[in-house]
C-alpha cells in the first residue's frame, strides 16, 4: 500500500510542478510580448501632456507590474545580471525607442524588479518602476491536492485490503493446522493467484489427513497382528524348563508388548484428541494421582491448590501428567507436583531429583523414541515416548510444555495450559 500511495503522491507532485513551471513560462512569456509596449505607449502619452497635467495621469497610467515617477528620481543599483532580468530590460528599452533611457538598475525588491530612468522631448525625467509579477496559487489548489492524496491513500487501502484479505485467511488456516489435522477448508475465491493458493491449501489439507489417517491405520493393524505372535511366545515361554531363561524372554517380551502399545498411543496422539473440554476439580484429580502413586510406594508430593473448578480435557490432562511422572519416577526418588493458577492460566511443574537433561539434548527428548546416552536407556524400561506423548497431547489442547534442569539438580517438566473453552486446541 505504501507503494502504490507513494508512487502516486510523487506522481501528482510531479504534475503540479510540471504545471506550474510551464504556467510561469507562459505569464512570462505573455508579459514579455506586452508589457514593454504599454510602457511605451505609457511614456508616449506622459510626453504629450503638458507638464502640469501629467502628475494626474500618473494614477490612470499605472499598472500592478509597474508604475511611474516624475522628476529627476536617483535610479541607483547594480546593472541586472540574470538573463531573465536582462531580456526584460532589453525589450522595455527597444521599445520606448526613440525616448532615451538613460539608466537601467535592478532594485532590492527581487530579481525581476527594475528602475529605469528615461528622457522625454522636453528634457524632463520620468523614472519606470516595472516589475515581473509572480504566478499565484490559490489557497483551494493545495487544499484539493492533499485531498487528492487522501482519496489515492483510501482507494490504495481498500484494494490492498482485498487482496490481501485472502492471503489473511490462508495464514491463519495454516496456524490453526494443529496435531488433529482437522482441516479448515477456505473460501476459494479472490485474485486468480490467491484462489489458486487456496485451492492447493485445501488439497494438502485434505492429502496431510488421509496420510496420517493410513499411518495409524497401518500402526494399528501392525499392533493386532504383533499381539498374536506375541501371546503364543509368552504361552512357550512359560512352557520353558529353564527359569533362568524364562525371565529372560518374559522380560523381552513385555519390553515388545510396552513398546508396541505406546507406538499405537504415539500414533493416536498424532491426531490430537477428541475429547470436548468440560468443567472439573482438577484439585481432587490431581490428589486421586498422588494418591495412586503413594498407594504404590512412589514418593509422589503435591503442592499447591487451584480452589475452584476449571475447565480442561481431564482424560489429556491425567495422560501428560502421569507421564511426566513416570518419567521422572524413572530418574529420581523424589518427585513433586507444583500447582499454580491465576486467572484462566494454569501451570503445573513436575520436578525431580535426578541427573538431568544435558542442555543440548532437552528439545530432542520430546521427539519420538529419542534417548540421551548414559541416562536414558532400555534398562530404565522406557521406550522413548513418553515426553513425545505428553508433548504431543499438550499441543493438542493448546497448552505448552517445556523442560529445563533445576539449578539444585534434576528436571523441571513445566506444563501450562488455558482453562478458557475457545482455547482448549
Amino acid at each position: 500500500m505504501l507503494i502504490m500511495v507513494v508512487g502516486l503522491a510523487i506522481a501528482q507532485l510531479l504534475t503540479f510542478a510540471s504545471i506550474r513551471y510551464e504556467r510561469g513560462n507562459a505569464m512570462r512569456e505573455l508579459m514579455m510580448s506586452g508589457i514593454e509596449l504599454d510602457i511605451a505607449s505609457s511614456i508616449a502619452i506622459l510626453d504629450r501632456l503638458p507638464a502640469d497635467e501629467r502628475h494626474a495621469w500618473l494614477g490612470r497610467l499605472e499598472r500592478r507590474n509597474y508604475k511611474f515617477i516624475l522628476g529627476g528620481d536617483d535610479v541607483s543599483g547594480p546593472a541586472p545580471s540574470e538573463p531573465s532580468s536582462q531580456e526584460f530590460a532589453s525589450a522595455i528599452t527597444t521599445a520606448l525607442k526613440p525616448f532615451t533611457v538613460v539608466r537601467v538598475a535592478q532594485t532590492g525588491d527581487g530579481q525581476d524588479s527594475l528602475r529605469m530612468q528615461v528622457k522625454l522631448g522636453d528634457g524632463s525625467w520620468v523614472t519606470v518602476a516595472a516589475r515581473r509579477v509572480p504566478m499565484p496559487v490559490s489557497d483551494w489548489v493545495m487544499w484539493m491536492l492533499w485531498v487528492q492524496l487522501a482519496v489515492l491513500a483510501a482507494c490504495g487501502w481498500l484494494a490492498v485490503r482485498l487482496v490481501t484479505r485472502p492471503l489473511a485467511r490462508l495464514a491463519s488456516a495454516a496456524d490453526e493446522l494443529g496435531p488433529d489435522l482437522k482441516p479448515r477448508m477456505l473460501v476459494e475465491e479472490g485474485p486468480t493467484e490467491v484462489a489458486h493458493a487456496a485451492r492447493a491449501f485445501n488439497a494438502m489439507q485434505r492429502r496431510i489427513a488421509g496420510y496420517m489417517s493410513e499411518r495409524v491405520e497401518i500402526l494399528a493393524a501392525i499392533s493386532h497382528d504383533l499381539q498374536t505372535p506375541i501371546t503364543r511366545m509368552r504361552l512357550r515361554t512359560d512352557l520353558m524348563d529353564n527359569e533362568k531363561d524364562q525371565v529372560k524372554f518374559r522380560q523381552d517380551l513385555d519390553a515388545m508388548n510396552a513398546l508396541v502399545r505406546e507406538g499405537m498411543t504415539y500414533a493416536r496422539t498424532l491426531h490430537g484428541t477428541k475429547e470436548p473440554p468440560c468443567r472439573i476439580d482438577a484439585d481432587a484429580l490431581l490428589e486421586s494421582m498422588v494418591a495412586d502413586y503413594e498407594d504404590a510406594g512412589q514418593q509422589v508430593q503435591l503442592e499447591g491448590r487451584i480452589g475452584e473448578p476449571v475447565v480442561t480435557r481431564p482424560n489429556a490432562l491425567r495422560r501428560i501428567l502421569a507421564n511426566l511422572i513416570d518419567n521422572a519416577l524413572k530418574f529420581g526418588s523424589e518427585v513433586r507436583v507444583l500447582v499454580h493458577y491465576a486467572g484462566d492460566q494454569l501451570t503445573v511443574a513436575v520436578i525431580d531429583n535426578g541427573p538431568g537433561i544435558p542442555p543440548e539434548h532437552l528439545a530432542s527428548v520430546l521427539k519420538p523414541f529419542y534417548r540421551v546416552e548414559g541416562s536414558r536407556n532400555r534398562s530404565t524400561g522406557g521406550t522413548g515416548l513418553g515426553l513425545a506423548i505428553a508433548h504431543q497431547l499438550a499441543n493438542a489442547m493448546g497448552a505448552e510444555l517445556t523442560l529445563s534442569n533445576r539449578d539444585e539438580g534434576g528436571l523441571k517438566a513445566r506444563l501450562s495450559v488455558s482453562t478458557r473453552a475457545d482455547a482448549q486446541g
